[in-house]
């Protein structure tokens, strides 16, 4: 069973400070980390590689960093890592995004499954599994807390919050995974040592044949939200304080 991960780099949002005269994000020497939701997909992918058979490829996007982090990807138990850290893959989006992916995996060539996060750390916009399996022209299954493969079909319990749906369909299928999935495991020092030796790949734009171009999303704006407090004081029993709560929201209304 050959499966592919898609990974995505994004910065550590528990690393990141605000300003507090301009409410602008620091994003410098802020770590870089794979997605928990990344996470997922590529444990359940080594779980399935471990059951039936085959191997587990990991297809990560990001900056020259990139190279460092696919070693954790290696260490989990991806056989092999393509990375793809060209400054002209960066800032087109959601829609460059599949684009780029469904260009390495036709690169890499064949596949019985694509595993991927429901969404990622930095954006969630969660269109990239839909996007990518509509260029590949397979099937999708998104929202994924449950799977089984039995010979050519996977069956997949889908989480839909107010009820789960199971859907089953033919290899190969793009499938996006939630955190209900599993618990990535944690990978030995013996491991990580070991990752280093298995085979990594970078591909460049030429590789790809895409060619480069500006990006097409600008960030124009990225502030924490403004909190203002009113710095309203309410003394005496709590009964009390609560009925003069009750008065002042009230006012607000």
């Amino acid at each position: 069973m050959d499966i592919i991960v898609c990974l995505k780099q994004v910065v550590d949002l528990q690393q990141i400070r605000i300003k507090r005269e301009t409410r602008e994000p620091v994003l410098e020497g802020a770590p870089f980390i794979f997605g928990q939701f990344e996470k997922n997909a590529l444990e359940e992918a080594v779980r399935l590689k471990e059951k039936h058979g085959g191997k587990v490829i990991a297809l990560a996007l990001g900056n020259a960093k990139l190279k460092d982090l696919i070693i954790e990807a290696l260490a989990m138990g991806a056989d092999e890592g393509v990375i793809m850290t060209d400054a002209a893959f960066a800032g087109g989006g959601s829609a460059s995004t599949a684009q780029i992916l469904a260009a390495a995996i036709r690169k890499i060539g064949k596949f019985d499954l694509i595993l991927m996060g429901e969404g990622s750390a930095d954006n969630y916009s969660g269109q990239v599994t839909s996007r990518l399996a509509e260029l590949l022209d397979v099937p999708q299954i998104t929202y994924v807390r449950e799977v089984k493969v039995e010979g050519n079909r996977i069956r997949a319990t889908r989480d839909l919050e107010d009820a789960l749906e199971v859907v089953e369909a033919e290899l190969p299928v793009v499938l996006s995974a939630t955190s209900e999935l599993n618990t990535p495991r944690l990978p030995p020092l013996t491991a990580i040592l070991r990752a280093s030796k298995k085979p990594l790949k970078t591909l460049t734009p030429g590789d790809l044949g895409i060619a480069a171009s500006a990006p097409v999303v600008k960030t124009l704006s990225n502030l924490a939200p403004q909190q203002e407090r009113k710095q309203v004081l309410f003394e005496g029993d709590a009964d009390k304080a609560v009925e003069e709560l009750v008065k002042v929201l009230r006012r607000e209304l």
